[in-house]
């Protein structure tokens, strides 16, 4: 199966549509959010097209496509807007024989791991940081942020298919590979 990751939308209508137009026509089965979805944050400004509103009724239309997992600006109240499970700290998910980590990066990240073992991999967002290395015998990814992104990145998002991830912006372009099976 694909998959597709994101992380970081921070409420912006404009990004989680880009996002959705770009999971349809991936053919990915999964849409895989790594936290943050509705609220901006104290420490970020807002995102292009603030409107959280819009965003839940988006993402509530792929419900039963969509694995979650909770960011540091993600509360119960929205859990109580969106129609899939936002609240968990962490999903392992095991695809293609990989052992994945997945989290949200504001707990668990390559300066305080979670209980991977060699060969694991660590998946997170929160830093807004896209990221494919390997870490003493882990690997470690990130698919930057949809909405926000720093470190002189553009918006972009993941796709895990067939041991391999890619790191991609909403043109199309790879701007990272890695294959995970090596």
């Amino acid at each position: 199966m694909k998959y597709m990751i994101a992380s970081d939308i921070h409420g912006s209508a404009y990004f989680c549509r880009k996002l959705l137009d770009a999971y349809k026509t991936s053919g990915a089965g999964r849409l895989i959010l790594l936290g943050d979805i509705l609220y901006h944050g104290p420490r970020n400004d807002l995102p292009e097209e603030y409107a959280p509103q819009k965003v839940i009724s988006m993402l509530n239309a792929y419900k039963d496509q969509i694995y979650s997992v909770r960011g540091n600006c993600d509360t119960e109240v929205d859990q109580m807007v969106l129609e899939f499970p936002i609240l968990g700290d962490y999903a392992l998910l095991a695809v293609s024989g990989l052992t994945i980590y997945a989290t949200h990066g504001h707990v668990y990240n390559k300066e305080n791991l979670p209980p991977v073992q060699k060969g694991d991999i660590l998946l997170h967002g929160h830093t807004h940081i896209l990221t494919a290395e390997r870490f003493d015998d882990i690997t470690i990814l990130n698919p930057g942020s949809v909405s926000i992104p720093k470190g002189g990145n553009p918006p972009t998002y993941g796709v895990l298919e067939d041991k391999v991830f890619r790191i991609m912006d909403f043109e199309g372009n790879v701007l990272k590979e890695m294959n995970l099976g090596e």
